[in-house]
């Protein structure tokens, strides 16, 4: 499905529910925008693959509607894009390729170099979140909130970007036994030659979409604070999102993670 198409179709359905709601009852619509912290979490198996990743920073940005049904309890659905992903600068594991898998067989899953790698994961979701508000007083244009509730998200696009120029290559995970490939045959003794692996290049963008789960399944919640003058409000909020669903296909070397966010976000709202 077309990025374009998804949204679109969250925006019409947004604004349609707006509207029809908005005719006998209170309403804000509104926008948010801001910082991102991803992180990938690794969950049941894990591999020298999808652990020890750092968190990073991203952006993150939503449109609207907080549906009143109390002073107190109001319900928000979003359309929210957010940036996800971790990295790793550090000496880590990679599979082996191919033509090297056929040098060292099966048992060699791993080969080991220091360098970076960023994954940049980005999702549209679609929250739905229960909020609790209350103003500091009576006649008060402060408000402190809390929201909370679960999200459905789609992977929009997937890609690890790989950097650090040309790496000498490891069989072990503490870097003491360089890779080694046949130069030759020893004629004496029809053992194949061994010389080290020339330092290869690490720099490179790969499209990883494939591997990974389009859709998304957890939960998001946020704390806020507001301030209304009129109709219009702005505001200050800290929170998170955290997928519960594995989001790799291939876990038997890959093995799992599951993708999240802390986030920091301001924005602004229209009362209806």
């Amino acid at each position: 499905m077309k990025l374009k198409t998804i949204l679109l179709s969250g925006v019409f359905a947004l604004l349609s529910v707006t509207c029809m709601w908005g005719q006998s009852n209170k309403i804000n619509i509104g926008v948010r925008g801001g910082l991102t912290i991803p992180n990938l979490t690794a969950i049941g198996k894990t591999t020298e693959l999808n652990k020890d990743y750092a968190t990073t920073e991203r952006f993150g940005a939503a449109i609207f509607a907080e549906f009143k049904l109390s002073p107190l309890f109001s319900i928000q659905p979003m359309l929210e894009f957010s940036e996800e992903g971790a990295k790793k600068n550090k000496f880590q594991a990679f599979i082996t390729p191919d033509e090297l898998a056929q040098i060292y067989g099966p048992e060699q899953q791993y080969l080991y170099a220091d360098f970076k790698s960023n994954a940049k994961l980005n999702y549209l979701m679609l929250p739905v979140l229960a909020k609790f508000g209350w103003n500091l007083s009576h006649t008060s244009p402060f408000r402190v909130y809390v929201d909370a509730g679960p999200f459905v998200g789609y992977l929009v696009s997937a890609k690890q970007i790989i950097s650090g120029g040309n790496k000498t290559v490891y069989m072990d995970a503490n870097g003491t036994i360089p890779a080694m490939i046949p130069v030759g045959v020893d004629p004496d003794t029809y053992e194949p030659i061994m010389a080290q692996l020339p330092p290869q290049p690490f720099d490179r963008t790969e499209n990883i979409k494939d591997q990974l789960h389009r859709v998304s399944f957890g939960f998001e919640g946020n704390i806020g604070f507001q301030y209304q003058i009129k109709r219009n409000i702005i505001f200050i909020e800290g929170g998170g999102s955290y997928g519960v669903l594995n989001i790799q296909k291939q876990t038997t070397i890959i093995g799992k993670n599951n993708c999240g966010a802390g986030t920091v976000m301001v924005g602004y709202a229209y009362a209806l």
